[in-house]
């Protein structure tokens, strides 16, 4: 197919957002799915049929409400997730609007916390969902700090290897997810930490997915129309 061919069939496609994207084989694919982390997506995206998110109401951003929808956008699962796996301490990078980080927080335990990382502060965002009553508590808090630099993490060393969640939402450039998985590789993660990667099927994230050696699942079908992708992180693969 020419590159006039292909642009033709891309202009074709009638969706609001598209990008670029690669199919690639399977059974020469690094790594499996743990059961452990089959079992947890089957939970996980059963609850998610069911989830509500009212923790979103009344607040003033002007963003598009993507937690609305679901399969297509991440939110309800995210939510189902920690439903599913009861953390006691979930970390997010990438706050930005903070629409992932209120699905994360919703139905976190009373004795659980919430740390997110981001470059810029939260209520930088004009159209952030935020509020400073979400942080009141303490149970959520921000850290304006760069985990993918070499040593980044390692300020951060005792929480990283505490927490049982992890979502990953940077900016998919082709270098800061990889620099993340570099450092948290140099950690003791919990034994049963569980982490999610958004955007896996973005054309600068296919490569940086692939060679993730652990247990992982794309569950895409059932989170972000642009890749969801579950790793277990200290699993074996053994379906």
């Amino acid at each position: 197919m020419t590159v006039d061919e292909l642009n033709r069939k891309f202009a074709e496609v009638p969706a609001r957002h598209k990008e670029v994207s690669i199919i690639a084989s399977m059974d020469d694919e690094p790594a499996r799915p743990s059961r452990r982390l089959m079992d947890i997506a089957l939970q996980a995206c059963s609850v998610a049929m069911d989830v509500a998110l009212p923790i979103y109401e009344g607040r003033a951003s002007k963003e598009p409400h993507w937690f609305d929808t679901w399969p297509g956008e991440h939110y309800r699962l995210l939510a189902a997730l920690v439903r599913t796996l009861n953390p006691k301490t979930v970390i997010e990078i990438g706050t930005f609007t903070g629409m992932g980080t209120l699905a994360l927080a919703q139905d976190l335990q009373p004795s659980g916390t919430l740390t997110t990382f981001d470059l810029l502060a939260w209520d930088s965002f004009a159209d952030t969902w935020l509020a400073p009553s979400d942080f009141a508590a303490g149970r959520v808090r921000q850290v304006l700090h760069d985990i993918s630099t070499p040593g980044g993490i390692e300020p951060h060393r005792a929480l990283f290897e505490s927490a049982d969640l992890i979502f990953v939402d940077g900016p998919k450039d082709g270098r800061t997810e990889a620099d993340i998985l570099a450092n948290l590789s140099t950690l003791n993660l919990s034994r049963d930490a569980v982490i999610v990667f958004d955007d896996i099927r973005v054309v600068n994230m296919i490569d940086i997915w692939r060679r993730i050696a652990q247990p992982k699942m794309d569950l895409t079908s059932f989170g972000h129309w642009s890749g969801t992708g579950l790793i277990d992180w200290n699993g074996t693969s053994d379906l």
